[in-house]
């Protein structure tokens, strides 16, 4: 059975470790954790992980942010991999740091990595896996909030959260994901 588990994020260095880019980085340490290497590809960096009689391909696309749908639904065609075998990890602001949640659905929420799959599947039913990276930016400061780094208190919380959608991924792959979303949209972290 084959997965693909896309990772969202824009690619160059001044945007790496920050808030947008969790997808990415999150399967960069899926990806060692497994012993596998991304290599560059059409629309995205891409590697293969086999776990448990699985094929997980993932994704990282190349195509910034908001053309995420071009990388996704042609990696999906090309690997021959249904909707609902996919996993998307994205940032979002309306969930605290310390709360993930796992849904089958669900609108894009104004992201427009989401909303740019959305437009090119045709449909909001796909799974996604929101990782929370809380609001705390004053009036007009979103987008700095969003592209800035994580600060030092962060970074402890966000390490578990990123080892936790590791387990995530491979429950979500193994037992499903009604089971899976009944582990995670649990969890809370703690500073």
């Amino acid at each position: 059975m084959k997965f693909l588990i896309v990772g969202l994020g824009n690619i160059g260095m001044e945007y790496v470790e920050t808030r947008h880019n969790i997808g990415f980085d999150v399967l960069d340490v899926f990806a060692a954790k497994h012993g596998s290497k991304f290599s560059s590809e059409r629309l995205a960096d891409v590697c293969e992980v086999k776990f448990k009689g699985r094929i997980l391909v993932l994704i990282k696309p190349t195509t910034y942010m908001n053309l995420s749908g071009k990388a996704f639904k042609y990696w999906m065609d090309k690997e021959k991999i249904s909707v609902e075998h996919t996993l998307t990890i994205v940032d979002d602001l309306a969930f605290p740091l310390n709360v993930m949640k796992l849904r089958g659905s669900g609108s894009d929420a104004g992201h427009n990595g989401l909303k740019s799959i959305q437009e090119l599947i045709g449909t909001n039913v796909y799974p996604k896996l929101r990782f929370g990276i809380g609001n705390n930016f004053a009036k007009g400061r979103q987008v700095d909030y969003v592209l800035g780094r994580w600060t030092d208190q962060e970074v402890p919380m966000v390490n578990k959260k990123v080892a936790a959608c590791c387990e995530i991924i491979e429950n979500f792959v193994t037992i499903g994901i009604d089971r899976t979303m009944n582990l995670c949209n649990n969890l809370k972290f703690d500073l």
